[in-house]
């Protein structure tokens, strides 16, 4: 039976002592690699289903090791950081990671994210979603249509263009700039007020108690990630 690599690059013992075991017990295989080099290397002689990436290695910046992984591998990333870099998540994920986990984390969390990666790996490997599904929400992308408890919602072009970013995204954190810039184009990418009072409109109008939003949750610092039916709700979202 195949089982999935996880390719685990950190130069902490410690966890590769306690997260191997976890992989292997979750059905995956996993691959250690201490330094940014060997990681790249490892990539390349045999790429693995995702990479979990530290940071904070000793020969090479994790930045920099995603930017050179990126060149010739397709597969999901999720980074480990620090809580106080907030900075690095945002430029990570700009640079294509696929998500990321806070150190210290908990080994359940971080599993449950690779499901989720590797599963949109998957879907984007097959036909993506016409339709996504969010409890009573749901987001006809070929009509353009979004209804919730069958009624359909009215929502301006730009609103809708917003929640469709999000919802394609399946689970995925979007960062302010790339909203920005993907939405209302270069010139405002750091124009952080459109974002915000867009978001506030969408939650208006799709939560069931926008005070308390289910379905569009802020990432603090970073920007916003779209909970379907299948997606991850992090803990303490």
């Amino acid at each position: 039976m195949h089982k999935p690599r996880i390719l685990v690059v950190d130069d902490e013992p410690q966890i590769h002592r306690f997260l191997g075991p976890a992989l292997n017990a979750a059905g995956y295989e996993p691959v250690r690699a201490d330094s940014g080099r060997e990681a790249l290397a490892e990539i390349a002689r045999k790429p693995p289903e995702a990479v979990v990436l530290d940071l904070g290695l000793p020969d090479l910046d994790g930045q920099e090791v995603l930017k050179r992984a990126r060149d010739f591998y397709e597969g999901p990333v999720v980074i480990l950081s620090a809580r106080d870099r907030e900075i690095e998540k945002i430029e990570a994920l700009d640079a294509g990671a696929d998500d990321y986990v806070e150190k210290p984390f908990r080994v359940g969390e971080l599993l449950a994210r690779l499901r989720v990666v590797m599963r949109r790996q998957q879907r984007q490997q097959e036909e993506p979603p016409p339709v996504v599904h969010a409890g009573d929400l749901v987001i006809d992308l070929p009509r353009r249509l979004v209804t919730r408890a069958g009624e359909a919602l009215r929502l301006s072009p730009k609103e809708y263009d917003l929640l469709a970013k999000l919802a394609e995204a399946d689970g995925k954190v979007l960062t302010h700039k790339e909203l920005l810039v993907s939405i209302w184009g270069p010139a405002h990418a750091h124009d952080m007020q459109y974002l915000r009072v867009f978001i506030g409109q969408l939650r208006q109008k799709i939560e069931a108690d926008p005070a308390a939003p289910k379905l569009i949750l802020t990432q603090p610092g970073i920007g916003y990630r779209f909970m379907a039916d299948e997606a991850l709700r992090p803990s303490g979202a």
